[in-house]
This record gives C-alpha cells, sequence and structure tokens, in this order.
C-alpha cells in the first residue's frame, strides 16, 4: 500500500506544478522569458504580410514589434491560417492575437481584448463591370469569396450569400477577378491598399457598411495584467506620435479613429 501511496503524492505534486506553472501570470511568465510570442497570419496585406525579400512586415507587425519593446521583450510572430489563429490562444501556442481581430460580444465572452486600435468598415468589393451587384441586399443567392470565421463571412452570409471559403484577403480577390466569385465582403483598408499597389485591377467597391468596426489585440480570458500593458504600450505610442507614423506609412490615415 506504501507504494500505490507514493504514486498517489507524486501524482498530486505534479498536477500541483501545472497548475501553478498555468497560475502563473501570462505578463510575468513573458517578461521572465524576455519573449511575447505573438499568433499573426502573414498572408493578410497591409496588416501582416511578406515582403519580397520574404520578410514578414505590414502595420499589425510594427504595432506588435513596438508593444513588445514598450514591455520590455522582444517579439516572436507564429503564423497560422486565419481560421486556426484564436484556437491558438486556448493551445497557449502564443501569448496574443495581432492580426486585425474584430472585439465582438461572443469573443469577449471567452477572450480579453486590449483597447481598440483599429476601426475600419466593411466594403462590398466586385469586378468593375459588374452592374448587378449594387449593395449587401443584392449578394443573396451570390457566391462570395471569404474566410469562413471572419467578420466579414459572416455578414455576406447574413446577407444571403453562399461562402466560397478562403485564405484571406489575396485569394478572395483573386477568386473575384478570376469569375469564381461574385464578390467579397471585406475590409475597407485592405481593398484600399490592394488598389494603391494594383490600380489597375478590375475591382470596384459597390457598398460600404455604415456601422465601423474595431479592432483589438486578444489575450486569454483573465490576463488583466497583460491587456493593461499592452494598453500602456499602445496609449504611449498614440501620445509620442509612433502610432501616426505606423498608420501613416500602410494607410496615409490614422485608423484608430
Amino acid at each position: 500500500m506504501k507504494w500505490l501511496k507514493s504514486l498517489l503524492i507524486a501524482g498530486l505534486l505534479q498536477v500541483a506544478a501545472v497548475s501553478a506553472a498555468h497560475a502563473q501570470a501570462d505578463l510575468d511568465r513573458i517578461k521572465a522569458d524576455g519573449v511575447l510570442k505573438i499568433g499573426t497570419e502573414g498572408t493578410y496585406a497591409p496588416f501582416t504580410y511578406h515582403d519580397a525579400s520574404g520578410a514578414l512586415v505590414g502595420f499589425d507587425v510594427e504595432i506588435g514589434r513596438e508593444i513588445a519593446k514598450r514591455i520590455g521583450v522582444k517579439a516572436e510572430f507564429l503564423e497560422g491560417k486565419w481560421d486556426g489563429l484564436i484556437a491558438g490562444l486556448d493551445a497557449r501556442r502564443y501569448d496574443a492575437v495581432i492580426n486585425q481581430v474584430g472585439i465582438t460580444e461572443a469573443r469577449k465572452a471567452k477572450y480579453d481584448f486590449s483597447d481598440p486600435y483599429i476601426t475600419s468598415r466593411a466594403v462590398l468589393i466586385v469586378k468593375g463591370d459588374n452592374s448587378a451587384i449594387k449593395s449587401f441586399a443584392d449578394l443573396k443567392g451570390k457566391k462570395s469569396a471569404q474566410s469562413l470565421t471572419s467578420n466579414f463571412g459572416k455578414l455576406a452570409e447574413a446577407s444571403g450569400a453562399q461562402l466560397v471559403g478562403t485564405d484571406g484577403f489575396d485569394q478572395s480577390i483573386q477568386l473575384v477577378l478570376n469569375g469564381r466569385a461574385d464578390a467579397t465582403v471585406n475590409d475597407s483598408l485592405s481593398f484600399l491598399d490592394f488598389k494603391k499597389h494594383k490600380p489597375d485591377a478590375n475591382v470596384k467597391i459597390a457598398a460600404t457598411q455604415d456601422n465601423a468596426d474595431q479592432s483589438g489585440i486578444i489575450v486569454r480570458k483573465g490576463e488583466a495584467k497583460l491587456v493593461a500593458a499592452i494598453n500602456e504600450a499602445l496609449t504611449a505610442m498614440k501620445a509620442d506620435g509612433t502610432y501616426t507614423a505606423i498608420s501613416q506609412k500602410y494607410f496615409g490615415a490614422d485608423v484608430s479613429k
């Protein structure tokens, strides 16, 4: 019986050790490790993408690096497809997701968000010669190229569209251009960036959503110290002009408003 009791005690000690590790606040662990692990897509220009040299760049990437620097650690980016990004928080693959994640009540019930740092509007994008789709209501029965779990995908579906799954903005636009989809509901800022680089592309905005959406940096639930540190960094960046400089670089405007 002594051996059974010893095994039981050893098991309880192991569980206690794991529980203690999980109980440690993420911010304390991040500072101890010297690294803020950030989940991001890497395929979503101009927020997070790869330049001609293959380097990971973008608005969200620069925001993430600046936040990490102000916390006193280095940023480590871990890339993944949009549909699995937020689930990576549950798996503790990273500490935060910085990928223009829309702040919704459903997400807030399970995760914590920083203060909003991006304000954008959904736009309905079609081919330049498409005269049949002029409003979101016209999406009924049409094919819309979307990341299936994104807010834009939900809006397209709510408008009656048949969703065609994609990995992100670039693929969605290509499906519209080659006729495999009638439209895509996507981000106004991404569209403006796309047209800046490809002004002759045969796509246009058919309609714009009235209500603005706000995005935040998403972390695991209950990490108040980490959220406070991120918010403090964002506030300081806006106060000293760093945020404006990054925003102007990618959009030519302050996208927090």
